[in-house]
């Protein structure tokens, strides 16, 4: 693949704008099983191999990635959304070239696999591979997703009881229920969700007589978000996070 098209790929600008970026002497590749020592290229039609490719441009490293699976620990006060309403867009939160990733849809770069509320903490996917989030974020796939409830009222055995059995929200007849629920102490429990519906976790809690005071998502499938993982950052998915995501009956 020629430079200019490889970084036009990864979301540097259009073509006339990588192609300048190369001429100008900005851009330096590498190759992971070559030591991945840089060297410059003023040459954009130049043609690359992208296995292992890493790329430096104007000094920050880029590694090719022919899709982009990363992972975001959601803070609090942010918003899913490209055009948000009163807080900050967790998009802010990403590299430029993650937001302008060239895509066949109208809406360029990645996309969140679904939406957290602007109070609710914790992981959440992005991608631009329109299958994959179709994969993670369809409620017939029953992807499940484990979150911690900080609830304003002591959590008792009659509330667990409810969630595991099923609650009727006010928006759907057919009862909802928890595929697991365990309690970690008198206000919190660890809830397992396999559906998304509208503020699920927020209204099932409260349709068995309590309130959600914080919540946070831990895992998705068999994915945890990593201990080490701040609030605000992101991180590409490896081959075994993709694994353990995918890998669901």
């Amino acid at each position: 693949m020629q430079l200019q098209d490889i970084l036009y790929s990864q979301g540097f600008g259009t073509r006339r704008v990588c192609a300048g970026l190369v001429q100008h002497g900005w851009v330096e590749t590498a190759r992971l099983d070559q030591g991945a020592s840089f060297s410059p290229c003023t040459d954009a039609s130049l043609d690359f191999d992208t296995a292992d490719l890493r790329l430096r441009i104007q000094g920050v490293e880029w590694q090719y990635h022919a899709k982009a699976y990363v992972m975001l620990h959601k803070p609090a006060g942010t918003e899913c959304s490209q055009k948000p309403s009163t807080y900050p867009s967790i998009y802010t939160l990403l590299p430029a070239p993650l937001r302008q990733r060239p895509c066949k849809s109208a809406i360029q770069g990645v996309q969140a696999v679904g939406r957290l509320d602007q109070d609710t903490t914790g992981l959440l996917l992005l991608s631009d591979d329109g299958q994959f989030i179709h994969r993670m974020s369809s409620p017939k796939k029953h992807v499940p997703k484990v979150y911690r409830v900080t609830a304003k009222h002591p959590v008792d055995e009659l509330q667990i009881a409810k969630l595991l059995e099923g609650v009727v929200l006010d928006d759907d007849p057919k009862p909802v229920r928890a595929a697991a629920c365990t309690v970690v102490d008198s206000h919190s429990l660890d809830l397992t969700l396999t559906e998304g519906k509208y503020h699920q976790v927020k209204r099932m809690l409260a349709a068995v007589g309590n309130r959600v005071e914080q919540l946070h998502r831990s895992r998705i499938g068999a994915l945890d978000l990593p201990s080490d993982l701040a609030p605000g950052q992101w991180k590409w998915l490896s081959d075994e996070d993709l694994l353990r995501l995918t890998s669901l009956p």
